[in-house]
């Protein structure tokens, strides 16, 4: 056994498991798609992440993963607040936008505003949570970041929210209801 620095225990032999199986096995677990955005010194920083969750309701706290060879992982490590966005099927553009080059995501200014925190804020989306930076904790080759919800955005009861945006098997997708 060898022990990572964050004290994981790791087996010696993982019985063969190469990274393109275990990618291959986890394409199949659907995912919402969210992006996580930042107000950094040298400009607006954004990334999709598909690794969201719930972690706690009291006190409120959220966490999503970013890998270590991100473009935004200098970012998000200098941070003190993130906004995380819940994309709906019809921002399906700004989730692959936001998982491309770096150099693009912030070029179109119609997308996006700016909070007096700090933090960019995307158009059409409404969902997201403020949220300050709780602890950053690195496990292999991504860093799991976990939040402390500050601010909730919801415009969902002022108009019908579109369904989510869902990623499955390397797609995006819509939810569609099932017969009960």
């Amino acid at each position: 056994m060898r022990r990572t620095p964050a004290d994981l225990v790791v087996p010696d032999d993982l019985s063969g498991i190469t990274a393109e199986q275990y990618r291959a096995s986890m394409r199949h677990y659907p995912a919402g798609v969210t992006v996580v955005t930042i107000g950094a010194d040298t400009g607006p920083v954004g990334f999709t992440a598909t690794s969201f969750a719930s972690l706690s309701l009291e006190p409120p706290l959220v966490s999503f993963n970013i890998a270590h060879s991100s473009s935004s992982i200098d970012a998000l490590r200098a941070a003190d607040s993130v906004v995380i966005h819940f994309l709906g099927e019809h921002q399906h553009h700004l989730a692959h936008r936001f998982s491309r080059s770096a150099a693009d995501r912030f070029t179109d200014r119609a997308l996006w505003t700016t909070l007096d925190t700090g933090e960019p804020i995307l158009h059409g989306t409404p969902i997201w949570l403020r949220t300050t930076i709780h602890q950053l904790i690195d496990l292999g080759d991504h860093t799991l970041a976990v939040g402390l919800v500050t601010r909730v955005h919801d415009e969902s009861a002022d108009s019908p929210s579109a369904a989510p945006l869902l990623y499955y098997n390397g797609r995006y997708h819509r939810p569609t209801p099932l017969d009960t």
